[in-house]
């Protein structure tokens, strides 16, 4: 058998147990994180779903092999009892995963989502907030809900560009998350996320299951997420201007995530 052709099966191999590992690790621990959660008092709940996340999330970074470089700030990015919005750039699927493991907390994402086979059941269990882009009364339901969630005193995950893209720019950030979190008391955590040079992560022009297939049989692959120092919405600020505020943070974050990664 030539090299090349050897190289084919082993990709092949990896594509068939990481698809198959992701079908069974998800399909295996909605129903007990449902159960869990139903014979769980209303005050755990939060503290039993962010478990199951990180749980779910971690066992999946490491079926593909994802090694993740968390860099917090000297002083820990946790926030006492307020709510936390935190705010990233978004290059992959895998984003997602790497978020909640090291914050747990309510993902924003895409409205179609919801109706995806496997994904859609696990993230509507976990109280994901879904959004359609193209609908205005879904984006104001969506703000009234982050907002709700924030005072609560729960984490909010929002990738404010609104899609996926490729390279280390970070493209301007939606106001409507940041519109939720005015008035709430809630801190703002920015992130930088940044995937080794040649990694092939980007989540672009391909469908969902294209692009897990491709990750799914991609070689080891090293990620730097730099984490940076929450801040509070100044009194009469506009949504606006915070969303602009984040945006710089955010790409400063990945400058920094950019260097780190590439220097490993």
């Amino acid at each position: 058998m030539s090299a090349r052709r050897a190289g084919t099966v082993r990709t092949l191999v990896r594509q068939g147990w990481r698809m198959g590992g992701f079908v069974g690790i998800t399909g295996a621990l909605i129903p007990i994180y449902v159960t869990r959660d139903r014979l769980t008092r209303d005050a755990d709940k939060t503290l039993v779903r962010n478990r199951w996340l990180r749980r779910w999330s971690g066992s999946l970074l490491r079926l593909f092999a994802v090694h993740v470089d968390y860099r917090d700030p000297p002083a820990s990015a946790s926030t006492d009892s307020r709510g936390r919005l935190v705010v990233a750039n978004h290059r992959s699927a895998l984003d997602v995963g790497i978020l909640l493991q090291h914050f747990g907390g309510h993902m924003v994402s895409r409205a179609d989502l919801s109706q995806w086979p496997v994904v859609g059941p696990a993230a509507r269990s976990v109280g994901t907030v879904f959004v359609d882009r193209t609908s205005a009364l879904s984006g104001a339901a969506t703000i009234r809900e982050v907002r709700t969630l924030l005072k609560k005193g729960e984490t909010v995950l929002v990738f404010p560009e609104g899609t996926t893209f490729e390279g280390d720019t970070v493209r301007p950030f939606q106001a409507g998350a940041f519109i939720g979190a005015l008035r709430t008391g809630a801190a703002i955590v920015p992130v930088g996320i940044a995937y080794a040079t040649g990694s092939g992560a980007a989540f672009v022009g391909e469908s969902f299951t294209h692009h897990l297939a491709r990750m799914a049989g991609a070689e080891p692959t090293r990620v730097v997420v730099q984490v940076g120092e929450p801040s509070s919405v100044r009194e009469g600020a506009r949504a606006a201007d915070v969303a602009r505020e984040a945006q710089a943070a955010v790409q400063g974050l990945v400058e920094i995530a950019r260097r780190t990664v590439d220097e490993a």
